[in-house]
C-alpha cells in the first residue's frame, strides 16, 4: 500500500472507542472526531521486523493508519488526539473518497500534505535507519524545502512563523487599502514594512 514493501503490511481496525477510553477528549473533541472520522485502520508497520533496516535512536517503528473520514477536511485536533493517545510515530492516511492527504505530528504540530489521488501516492524508505526514514517521510508529506544545517524541527517552527507573516500582511494590505483617514494609513503602512522585514529575517 502506497509504494511501501508487502511485508510492512497488515490490517488491524483501532475502535474510536478505545481512544475515547484512553485519552477522555472533552464532548467537544469528541463530537468533532466522530463527526469528521468513520473508522481507523492500521495498514502499515514500518520496523527492524517488517524491512530489512536498524531502529533510530528514538524511533523504532512507524506506523501507517488509514483513517477514513465522513468530511474532505480533517481539524488539526484529531490528529493530535490520534498522536498523543497512541504515543507512536505514525503517519496518517486521511481518506475521503478516492483522494488520500497525509498527516503527521511533529515538532508540537500537525502537518498536512496536499490531497492525491489514492494510487498516486509511492512513499519511499530513504534513511540508513528508521529515525531518518521517519524524517524522509516528515520531509515528503509536508514538502519541507530544508536550508542547510538547518533541523526539521527547526525548518518546520520557522515555515509556521513565515506563514502567520504572510497572512498578516495580506490582511494588512487589504485595510491599507481600503483606508480612508491619511494618518491610519500611514500607520498601517509602517506596520507592514515592519512585518516585511520580518519576513525577509532583518
Amino acid at each position: 500500500m502506497f509504494g511501501l514493501p508487502k511485508s510492512t503490511e497488515i490490517n488491524k481496525q483501532l475502535p474510536k472507542k478505545a481512544i475515547f477510553e484512553k485519552f477522555k477528549p472533552n464532548p467537544a473533541d469528541k463530537k468533532l472526531f466522530d463527526e469528521q472520522i468513520n473508522r481507523i485502520l492500521i495498514v502499515g508497520e514500518i520496523s527492524p521486523q517488517t524491512v530489512n533496516v536498524a531502529p533510530g535512536n528514538e524511533v523504532k517503528a512507524i506506523y501507517i493508519l488509514l483513517v477514513i473520514m465522513k468530511t474532505k477536511a480533517c481539524d488539526k485536533k484529531n490528529i493530535a488526539l490520534l498522536s498523543k493517545s497512541i504515543g507512536q510515530r505514525m503517519l496518517f492516511a486521511l481518506q475521503y473518497q478516492d483522494k488520500v492527504q497525509f498527516a503527521a505530528y511533529r515538532a508540537d504540530r500537525v502537518l498536512i500534505s496536499e490531497s492525491k489521488p489514492f494510487d498516486n501516492w509511492q512513499l519511499k524508505l530513504n534513511g540508513l535507519d528508521l529515525g531518518s526514514i521517519w524524517d524522509d517521510l516528515i520531509v515528503t508529506i509536508s514538502d519541507i524545502d530544508l536550508a542547510e544545517g538547518k533541523a526539521i524541527d527547526e525548518t518546520i517552527i520557522e515555515n509556521e512563523y513565515r506563514e502567520k507573516l504572510i497572512k498578516q500582511i495580506a490582511v494588512l494590505e487589504k485595510k491599507a487599502m481600503n483606508e480612508r483617514q491619511p494618518r491610519r494609513k500611514w500607520e498601517l503602512a509602517e506596520e507592514l514594512n515592519k512585518l516585511k522585514k520580518q519576513l525577509k529575517g532583518e
